[in-house]
């Protein structure tokens, strides 16, 4: 943030996956206590029921764009604005932040690294990391996924590994079982 204000430069921050709860807080930002100038948020907008998105910008970025001769931003792809996303959105959020996040992505933190302990001692584990309801294990080489994908579903979960990354990032409802099914499932592949 100081050295973006230092050189005039726009600081963008991507909540798609992390906003909304996702690491603890209502957004990743806040535990580096920084506000961006621009703000992109998606997937948990609608708590994963309907693609929409949105990009929020300061008060500044806005009467920038809007003093531009058009008066507007141009843009508008086919689906801006959608009414139905745009219902799902607010209802989301309004379950959301009426509701016990907080609680639960700690319970799911707590769980997360207790199941996480000790992993880095699989020879094929690099790293664990766990943050908020967010947990990640990275792998020492890329993860075959043609091998992997297919024992996760037999063991009854849908985890998507990704290069050299398991990670997975649960509904902030899901139950202990549920979660020690997902972690049970990550850890047997690895081992």
């Amino acid at each position: 943030r100081k050295l973006c204000d230092h050189y005039q430069i726009l600081l963008i921050a991507d909540e798609i996956a992390t906003g909304f709860g996702r690491t603890g807080t209502l957004f990743a930002c806040e535990h580096a206590a920084i506000t961006p100038d621009i703000l992109c948020l998606g997937k948990a907008i609608t708590g994963g029921y309907l693609s929409f998105a949105a990009t929020l910008c300061t008060e500044a970025i806005a009467t920038a764009i809007g003093n531009h001769e058009s008066g507007i931003l141009m843009h508008g792809p086919t689906f801006m604005g959608n009414p139905l996303a745009c219902a799902v959105a607010h209802a989301s959020i309004s379950l959301l932040l009426s509701g016990s996040w907080q609680s639960q992505v700690c319970a799911i933190e707590q769980q997360l690294q207790q199941a996480f302990r000790g992993i880095t001692n699989i020879k094929s584990v690099r790293d664990a990391r766990v943050l908020g309801a967010i947990g990640v294990i990275e792998t020492v080489d890329p993860i075959a996924i043609e091998d992997v994908q297919p024992k996760l579903v037999r063991m009854g979960v849908w985890i998507r590994p990704f290069r050299r990354l398991l990670y997975i990032m649960p509904s902030y409802c899901i139950s202990a079982d549920e979660l020690a099914q997902l972690t049970d499932a990550m850890i047997a592949c690895l081992k």
